[in-house]
């Protein structure tokens, strides 16, 4: 299976397989096979590869690694995701099936859809990011099968020196709770 979006995060820097393979200390053969799904990386080389391209290092694992996980979550409606500090995806998971197809990671918001709740989502983590304070907000998305209510809590990741990294989201998807009583009103 090609990792496209390995391919496209390493185009959109401008850089070469033989660039990010001589910043990872590997054979540019090598990585040349990690790119295009022939061999999965190491952990060592995972987390290398990751931070010369700035992304989350279990993206390469996510398949592998998420069966407790995603067994758990597989009927919740949530999307929980991390994006770095210019909002582009670097890990994601259970995205909505709108989104299925879409090589999210190294991708903004607005490079997937372009509405009034992406914008919203836009703007709340920004501000997350601009603050280091975390935040939330419900969020209507025109999706497929029409408008959806989402409750997004969004939290700055912070690194070992303290600063800010980027922004965590878990958006809950509040529309089919409805009929559950759940109250939902849309706050700006």
């Amino acid at each position: 299976m090609e990792r496209q979006w390995l391919k496209d995060i390493r185009e959109a820097k401008n850089m070469t397989q033989k660039d990010v393979a001589n910043q990872c200390y590997i054979d540019r053969s090598y990585y040349t096979q990690i790119e295009t799904g022939n061999r999965n990386p190491s952990r060592y080389v995972a987390i290398n590869i990751a931070k010369v391209l700035n992304f989350d290092p279990s993206v390469f694992f996510t398949e592998e690694l998420s069966s407790p996980f995603q067994l758990a979550l597989q009927n919740v409606p949530i999307v929980i995701a991390h994006s770095d500090l210019d909002l582009k995806y670097t890990w994601i998971f259970n995205r909505h099936d709108d989104f299925i197809d879409i090589d999210a990671i190294g991708k903004k918001d607005t490079d997937l859809a372009n509405n009034e709740g992406i914008d919203k989502l836009t703007a709340l983590k920004q501000r997350v990011i601009d603050s280091g304070i975390s935040g939330q907000c419900i969020i209507k998305f025109p999706l497929s099968e029409g408008w959806f209510n989402y409750l997004v809590f969004a939290s700055p990741l912070i690194d070992s020196l303290g600063q800010v990294t980027g922004v965590a989201t878990s958006s809950i998807n509040l529309t089919n709770l409805e009929p559950l009583g759940v109250n939902v009103i849309e706050k700006t």
